[in-house]
């Protein structure tokens, strides 16, 4: 799997992910922990809010970016992202209304939403064989995996020392350090071949490529249960860890890193796992994992106690939900490589980045809004969308027989949207 990282410009741009995402991850913890001071047992509403705010603004800001800056230097796109970024990490800790929140978010996360889609489709540019990209796919998975579990352990050291406040300003460093290691890359040039002209051309592309190719039309299914299960973790675990169990806040850091430690254990073996098995029957394995972990959710939360022996169980079920989230998330993005061309690469990851997070527009209310008056009918509501979304993605594979294709689906072409 490190053997990708002998290429400079792929080992600059996964050292940045890497520092961006520790300072994601102080905020994920900080941001939690401030709606908790606002809002007290109600922070699951505002998370849930705010999270539905991020959603909105990636689902709608993201396709139209992404056809602005399209032909742009990434470089100068990636960079700008940052420094946008973090500005706003430095306003958080100043936030005393929960409007402000609501406001800050929706900016940063618009900033997300051109940074992320466009760093990666820059990937498969840089290690163009088809295993290498794959060892890529598992290492930046685990450098996700590694976040959510280091990320909250730092953030627990830090929480004896300093107040929450101070972990935005890591946030901060993570965000300057990209920036940093972006700028000094030797990125890919622009994409030859036929060009998208115009901005209206542009903007509705990744979508007829999703309409199009039957893999990602499996790949659109598979996101709704990832985004059930993963609703339940970001959106609750400051309420379950707080609220439900009466602990610290270092109890919500190590809740979730047990969803990353779990994420973790499966990022290491999707290489093998893939070339053994394929994509698409991980995939489907991955679902089942997650409506499992949503029904030992369900069972967890209506028997949960503030005993520490719930606790554990609920650790547990969050491991359970991070397995199945990275057997799903981990090698889904070998479909959107080999369903695009390099042309129109960065629209379909801006496609799938936009879609992807439209479910989360679903699954965030349910688990915040729901969850505020009952988390285990949030659960079981949440169950309910995994079960009939994972049900539905692997019949279409069946009936598609997808899982056994090993040929690569045709990518769209962008000549006939070009002229």
């Amino acid at each position: 799997m490190l053997q990708v990282l002998r290429n400079p410009t792929y080992a600059k741009l996964f050292s940045a992910q890497v520092v961006a995402l520790l300072g994601t991850g102080l905020l994920t913890v900080a941001l939690g922990l401030l709606a908790f001071d606002l809002a007290g047992a109600a922070a699951g509403l505002v998370l849930g809010t705010a999270l539905t705010i991020k959603m909105a603004a990636y689902v709608g800001v993201a396709p139209l970016i992404a056809a602005a800056v399209d032909r742009l230097p990434k470089k100068a796109v990636l960079v700008s992202a940052d420094l946008v970024r973090l500005a706003i990490a430095l306003m958080l800790p100043l936030v005393t209304e929960v409007w402000q929140i609501y406001l800050l978010v929706f900016i940063l996360q618009s900033a997300s939403a051109t940074f992320t889609p466009a760093f990666q489709s820059l990937i498969p540019s840089i290690l163009p064989e088809s295993r290498d990209y794959t060892r890529a796919l598992s290492l930046s998975r685990l450098a996700y995996d590694l976040e959510s579990l280091l990320s909250p352990m730092i953030a627990a050291v830090l929480l004896t020392v300093v107040s929450y406040s101070n972990l935005f300003v890591g946030t901060a460093l993570g965000f300057t350090s990209s920036a940093v290691l972006v700028l000094v890359s030797t990125l890919p040039g622009s994409a030859t071949g036929p060009t998208i002209a115009t901005f209206w051309q542009r903007l509705p592309l990744g979508v007829i490529i999703f309409a199009r190719t039957k893999t990602l039309q499996f790949l659109l299914l598979t996101n709704v249960v990832v985004a059930a299960g993963t609703a339940l973790v970001l959106v609750n675990s400051v309420v379950y860890a707080r609220s439900v169990f009466a602990l610290d806040a270092a109890a919500l850091a190590i809740t979730l890193a047990s969803y990353g430690a779990g994420s973790l254990i499966v990022a290491f073996n999707v290489p093998w796992l893939v070339a053994r098995f394929g994509v698409i029957r991980i995939m489907i394995t991955g679902m089942g994992f997650v409506v499992a972990g949503l029904l030992a959710a369900v069972i967890v939360t209506a028997s949960a106690s503030s005993s520490l022996a719930g606790w554990g169980w609920l650790l547990a079920t969050w491991a359970l939900l991070g397995m199945g989230t990275s057997l799903v998330s981990t090698p889904s993005a070998r479909l959107l490589a080999d369903a695009s061309t390099p042309a129109d690469r960065n629209l379909v990851y801006t496609a799938q980045f936009a879609l992807s997070h439209a479910c989360f527009l679903v699954t965030y209310p349910i688990a915040g809004w729901i969850g505020a008056s009952s988390l285990t009918v949030a659960a079981i509501v949440l169950l309910v969308v995994a079960i009939t979304a994972a049900v539905l993605a692997s019949g279409f594979a069946i009936r598609q027989r997808l899982y056994t294709k090993n040929e690569k689906p045709v990518a769209a072409s962008t000549e006939i949207d070009a002229k």
